[in-house]
This record gives C-alpha cells, sequence and structure tokens, in this order.
C-alpha cells in the first residue's frame, strides 16, 4: 500500500502478541458468560452470522492437517461458505457453556491453524471479539497497539489472498488518534486504532468512529459489500 510505514517492530514482539490473544480470549469468554439466550442468537457483524456462530468459529481456531481434510470434505464452493458452514456446524454441536469452555480452554496455548500466522489468529480474535461485542452493545476493549500490528498485516498480506475490504481501503490516509500510525496515501480518514481495524477488516460500524475528508468515499467503497468471514 503506497504511503505505508514499515511495520514497527516495537509495537508488539511475538511474545506480547500471545498475551494480547490470551487476554482477548478471556474476555470475550467472560462476556459470552453473561449472554441470555436472546443475545446468543442476536446478528453479529458479520452478515449471516450470529452471535453464537462467531462464538463457535472461534472454537475453531487450532486446526491441523486432518482437522482441515475434514473441513473441506463439507466444501461449500468457496472458501467463506464452507468456514461459516463449519461454524454453523460447531455452534449446533455445542452447548453455550461448551463454548465458552472451548474459547477459553486455548487461553495459554500457541497452536494455531494450518497455514497461517499468530498475526492472523491476533486479528479473528481482535475483530470477532467485536462482531460480538458491537452489536450487542457492550464494551470490549481493543488494544491500540495491537489492532496497529493486525491492521499492518491485513494491508500488507499477500497470503491468503487480502480481504476486499483491505483493497477498498486503498487510495485513502489512514491515520489513528490513539497512537502513532499512518496507512495510504489520498483523502485523510482518522479515528481510534481499533475503528480503523473494524473498517480495513469490512466492518461498516467502524466509520461512525471516523472522521475526515475522505470518510464519505470511503463509506460509500465500504457499503458495495460487508464483511463475510474473519
Amino acid at each position: 500500500m503506497r504511503g505505508k510505514r514499515p511495520p514497527d517492530p516495537a509495537l508488539l514482539n511475538p511474545d506480547q502478541v500471545w498475551q494480547v490473544i490470551d487476554a482477548q480470549r478471556t474476555s470475550l469468554a467472560d462476556l459470552l458468560e453473561d449472554l441470555t439466550d436472546d443475545q446468543w442468537r442476536r446478528p453479529s457483524l458479520c452478515e449471516g452470522w450470529t452471535v453464537r456462530d462467531v462464538a463457535a468459529h472461534l472454537t475453531l481456531q487450532q486446526l491441523g492437517l486432518t482437522d482441515m481434510i475434514g473441513m473441506m470434505r463439507a466444501w461449500r464452493g468457496n472458501l467463506d461458505r464452507t468456514i461459516q458452514h463449519a461454524a454453523r456446524r460447531r455452534a449446533a454441536a455445542l452447548s453455550t457453556d461448551q463454548i465458552v469452555a472451548r474459547i477459553r480452554g486455548t487461553v495459554g496455548s500457541r497452536r494455531r491453524n494450518l497455514g497461517v500466522t499468530p498475526l492472523e489468529t491476533l486479528t479473528d480474535i481482535l475483530v470477532h471479539g467485536q462482531d460480538i461485542a458491537v452489536p450487542l452493545g457492550r464494551r470490549h476493549d481493543m488494544p491500540p497497539a495491537a489492532a496497529a500490528v493486525s491492521a499492518d498485516r491485513v494491508l500488507s498480506m499477500r497470503r491468503p489472498p487480502p480481504l476486499p475490504a483491505a483493497r477498498r481501503v486503498r487510495g485513502f490516509r489512514l491515520t489513528a488518534t490513539d497512537i502513532g500510525w499512518t496507512a495510504g496515501d489520498g483523502p485523510r480518514v482518522q479515528g481510534p486504532m481499533s475503528a480503523i481495524l473494524l473498517v480495513c477488516t469490512g466492518r461498516t460500524a467502524g466509520l461512525r468512529q471516523l472522521s475526515g475528508e475522505g470518510v464519505a468515499d470511503l463509506t460509500a467503497r465500504l457499503r458495495d459489500g460487508g464483511p463475510r468471514r474473519r
């Protein structure tokens, strides 16, 4: 992405990445434990995904080769639909208590899905935590430094292929107001780092916290398509 500064290795070292993942898993499990049955059924920020679907998806973060082969046997035409199908199957198979226990049970583990880096695991827990918390009106804090590391990864990744939203934010200068971070060239869009990360992953809910001359055009771009996964 033109104009993007190099990722700052001082933001988070590898141990700190996993510490943030553990803290986010713990706080999200605490939040989920407090939900009513109705809240578990509510829509998340991901189109077509309920809160329960997203929470169940977060129990599928340590898949090895055999697990991945099993998931691919239930191929649904593309990766997004296949991932959603796997999440819904897990959501139907587990009770709410079991979902919470499995998320909590990953705390302290550095195992991750085959073929991804710890930064994808970080992005998953940061963004999916907001997918659950925001539509429920719950507070689930996202550390700005972690959000910056995640946004750097989202905007620079080539494998796996970048998210559609990462392509849509090209042509804007994104600037965080709570940490020293900026990326891109073009009309200015500024706001909290957590909101910028949500926008970079296609969550239009982040737009309400942003300002600048580029917000209207960015809003139009993002609303061409919403987040269907990750």
